[in-house]
C-alpha cells in the first residue's frame, strides 16, 4: 500500500494543483494525507470542499517541513503503509510519476531499496537546481548495476517526490523536527542511504513550482538563517563520511559568500552569524 503525504502551508492554489495531479496518476496511491501546517488562507476548507477523499491532518502550529513530514510519516507508518510517497505542496507529479517509481522497484528485485526518487524539473523544463540528487559514487558495483536498470544510486535526495519504504522508518525513525525547513530532507535521506540502497528513477518526472530554482539565494535573511544553521547540523551530525562533511563545509562557505554578494546588508550578516551560533550550540536530544 502506498500512502502519499503532502505538506502544505498557505499555498491553497498550488496544493489544489498538486492534489489534482495525484488524482490523475495512472497508478494511484491508496490514500493521500495532507499535513496542513496551520494555514490561514482557507487551505483546510478547500481540501474538505474539493477533495473529499483526501485525509487532512491539521497541525496546531506551523512546524515547518520537518515537523510536517515527521507527523505525516508517523501517521502513514502507523496505518500500515508499505511505501510513503512524500512531496511538498508545490510538487506537480506527471501522470506516470508513481507508476514509474513502482516499476523501478520491480526491476530491482530481489533487492529492496529503502528510497526511490523522481527526476525533478523546474517550470522551464530544466533540472531543478535545488532538487539535484547527490549520487553515490563510492559503490562502483551498485552504480553499474543501477545503470543497467536505468537507475542512479543515491547518497541523498529531497522531499520532492520521494518514495520511502516503511523499513527505513523502522530502522532510522522519523525526520528531525529541529531542522524546521531546509536540509531536513538531505539530513534524513543521507542518514538512511549511508548504509542502505536508494535510486533516482529518471523516467518518473515531477515539476517543482518554486518561485526560483535557486531558493536559498532568493531567500530573505530570516530564511537563509535556516540554510546556515541546518548545514552546520548536518556537518556535525551522523550519517556522513569525513570527505562529505568537508564538501558540505565548502558548500556552506561558498553559498554564504554568494548570498552576501547578492544581499550585502547588516540583516544578512546578522542572520548568518545567528545560524552559525545556533548550529554550533549543544544539540538537544533528536526530535
Amino acid at each position: 500500500m502506498v500512502i502519499a503525504i503532502v505538506v502544505t502551508h498557505n499555498r491553497r492554489e498550488l496544493l489544489g494543483e498538486c492534489l489534482s495531479a495525484l488524482g490523475a496518476q495512472t497508478a494511484r496511491p491508496a490514500r493521500v494525507v495532507v499535513v496542513d501546517n496551520a494555514s490561514s488562507d482557507g487551505t483546510p476548507e478547500m481540501v474538505e470542499r474539493e477533495f473529499g477523499d483526501v485525509e487532512l491532518l491539521r497541525m496546531a502550529d506551523n512546524e515547518g517541513s520537518s515537523g510536517g513530514f515527521h507527523e505525516g510519516m508517523k501517521r502513514a507508518h502507523e496505518e500500515g503503509a508499505e511505501w510513503l510517497w512524500l512531496m511538498d505542496d508545490d510538487t506537480i507529479p506527471s501522470p506516470t510519476a508513481l507508476a514509474e517509481l513502482l516499476a523501478a522497484r520491480e526491476r530491482l528485485e530481489p533487492e529492496l531499496p529503502s528510497m526511490l526518487v523522481s527526476k525533478v524539473l523546474w517550470t522551464d523544463g530544466r533540472m531543478h537546481a535545488m532538487n539535484t540528487p547527490w549520487p553515490d559514487r563510492k559503490r562502483a558495483e551498485r552504480m553499474i548495476e543501477g545503470a543497467e536498470r536505468g537507475l542512479m544510486p543515491l547518497r541523498s535526495a529531497t522531499w520532492v517526490s520521494l518514495l520511502v519504504h516503511r523499513g527505513a522508518v523502522d530502522r532510522h525513525g522519523l525526520p528531525l523536527k529541529r531542522f524546521f525547513i531546509w536540509s531536513d530532507d538531505i539530513d534524513y535521506t543521507g542518514r538512511v542511504l549511508f548504509s542502505e540502497p536508494g535510486y533516482l528513477v529518471p523516467t518518473s518526472v515531477v515539476v517543482h513550482k518554486t518561485e526560483s530554482d535557486k531558493t536559498h539565494m532568493a531567500a530573505t535573511p530570516d530564511r537563509f538563517y535556516y540554510h546556515v544553521r541546518n548545514t552546520v547540523f548536518i556537518i556535525r551530525g551522523p550519517g556522513r563520511r569525513p570527505r562529505e562533511k568537508a564538501i558540505f563545509a565548502w558548500l556552506l562557505v561558498s553559498s554564504v559568500l554568494a548570498y552576501l554578494g547578492r544581499n550585502p546588508t547588516a540583516a544578512s550578516a546578522a542572520a548568518i552569524l545567528r545560524g552559525l551560533r545556533d548550529g554550533l550550540a549543544p544539540l538537544r536530544p533528536a526530535g
